[in-house]
């Protein structure tokens, strides 16, 4: 009789089975070298490429350097689509890699289970997300830091564009789970370019539009943040629990059934609905709101100072800019003759908030003597519009009657506009609508436009083109004759020393 000596195999424990951690430590080990790859894949560095370029050459002239931070927030978020949508294409690969290759079936012998494998390829696209939170932080800084920049940010409208990446590479992990195709990826950027960056979505400003990751309603006017009314927080939650709930349910999909998955795909698809409902909510204005718009746009409450002899009132968050307007002002009279050099004026901000972000409206001319309207935003045209404005008060009296002006008067105003900026042409060209220096045109101005005859435009350019000695000191003499009402622009042309027009005033030209 013989004995046998069989030894039993042991079986082996894996990292799920062996130690506190259930594999933890594997899930971010595989996390940290997908991410890896992620971030040097070819479409995700031209994706970032192209986002870093964009923001160096929008934000060196953005705003004319006086950004309101309240619309600077939200210019951060349409970018990063673009490299969320080159994140959700490499994600979708990453995970079709093993299937690609024909490896599908060496996995089995992994001590990772597939769902943990899907875990590790929705946490490998946060890197790319973070690498997004530096770009925005970046830019925003920029803006802030400009001399001009005044106003509020909102940290909820920053986070949109990293939670972007995050929801789009998420569904690039589910959409690599779902359908084992390599083509499958491609055909749905296609499709979400279409609806969220060429527009083919809900329009802004209505409930389903906020369920798009970016929703930029925007206006031609700025308005206190305090009214602009966007469920900003509200968006960010339910941005970040969409992503949350893609990326548990990538995991449920690949075979997760256990308690963490479960419980985390329902509290965020519970953070996802409620975000999103209250949001939609949100898009129509509350009592409070459309009490403060009215408020702020009928008899609002603003902040005033003295620069000289005139008062500046402003909404709080422009207070800082009145100095700036304060020194056009002292431009605009230090040219000027009669009363007018030392006439106090009162320029005040005026809004028209009653219709919400994004709505063109007209500010009516004041009647009121001697008081000028300024607007919200600053810088570039808008400085040669508010010193058209300033000399027409103080040729004209009012806002009301410098818009109706149909004479000579016309040149002086302009003159006294203009003469003193750097380059005066250009400042002629750019306060036109037409951008023209020939011919009739509009004048443009916070409130009503003014308008300048052909004949007008002829002496004006004349003056600013190679003005006559002592031109300044002709306007200061002979000021009560400029500022006459009727007087024929043949006869300012004269007095200011230059050749008169070739065809005469007439208001239909």
């Amino acid at each position: 009789m013989s004995a046998v000596l069989t030894e039993e195999a042991v079986p082996a424990r894996t990292p799920a089975q062996d130690g506190p951690d259930h594999g933890t430590r594997a899930v971010l080990a595989l996390a940290r070298f997908e991410a890896r790859r992620l971030l040097l894949s070819i479409p995700v560095l031209i994706a970032f490429a192209a986002y870093v370029a964009w923001i160096v050459w929008r934000t060196r002239t953005s705003w004319d350097g006086s950004p309101a931070l309240q619309d600077a927030d939200r210019a951060t978020q349409s970018m990063p689509m673009l490299v969320g949508l080159a994140v959700l294409l490499c994600a979708a690969r990453a995970v079709l890699r093993s299937e690609r290759h024909g490896t599908e079936h060496h996995f089995s012998v992994l001590v990772l289970q597939p769902w943990r494998r899907t875990a590790a390829h929705a946490l490998s696209v946060v890197p790319a997300a973070l690498l997004t939170t530096l770009c925005v932080a970046g830019q925003f800084t920029w803006e802030a830091l400009k001399p001009g920049a005044i106003g509020h940010a909102s940290p909820a409208e920053l986070a949109v564009g990293p939670l972007t990446v995050l929801v789009f590479g998420a569904l690039g992990v589910l959409l690599g789970r779902l359908v084992r195709s390599a083509i499958a990826a491609p055909l749905l950027v296609v499709v979400l370019l279409f609806v969220f960056v060429l527009g083919t979505g809900p329009s802004e400003g209505s409930g389903l539009s906020w369920l798009a990751p970016v929703v930029s309603v925007t206006g031609p006017d700025t308005l206190p943040s305090d009214l602009l009314g966007r469920p900003a927080a509200w968006h960010a939650l339910y941005l970040a629990s969409a992503a949350l709930s893609v990326a548990f349910l990538a995991m449920a999909v690949s075979g997760g059934r256990g308690i963490l998955v479960r419980v985390g795909l329902a509290l965020s698809l519970a953070g996802a609905v409620t975000g999103g409902v209250l949001q939609a909510g949100g898009v129509t204005p509350s009592p409070e709101l459309t009490a403060a718009r009215e408020r702020a746009s009928v008899r609002p409450e603003l902040t005033c100072s003295e620069h000289g002899r005139s008062r500046y009132c402003a909404f709080p968050e422009w207070a800082p800019r009145t100095g700036t307007w304060a020194a056009v002002v002292d431009h605009v009279q230090s040219l000027s003759g009669g009363s007018a050099h030392d006439r106090p004026l009162v320029v005040r901000q005026r809004i028209d908030a009653r219709y919400g972000l994004g709505t063109d409206t007209a500010l009516p001319a004041s009647t009121e003597p001697h008081r000028v309207t300024v607007g919200t935003a600053w810088g570039g045209n808008r400085v040669p519009e508010f010193s058209s404005a300033v000399a027409a008060v103080l040729v004209a009296g009012t806002e009301a009657a410098g818009s109706e002006l149909c004479d000579g008067r016309m040149v002086t105003v302009m003159w006294l506009s203009l003469s003193w900026q750097d380059d005066p042409m250009d400042a002629l060209r750019r306060v036109r609508l037409d951008d023209s220096v020939t011919g009739s045109a509009i004048v443009l101005s916070p409130t009503n436009p003014l308008s300048m005859t052909e004949g007008q435009t002829d002496v004006v350019r004349r003056l600013l083109e190679d003005p006559p000695t002592g031109t300044g000191a002709r306007v200061k003499e002979h000021w009560a004759e400029l500022t006459a009402p009727g007087v024929p622009t043949a006869r300012v042309a004269e007095l200011l020393g230059v050749a008169g027009p070739e065809k005469a005033d007439s208001c239909e030209d």
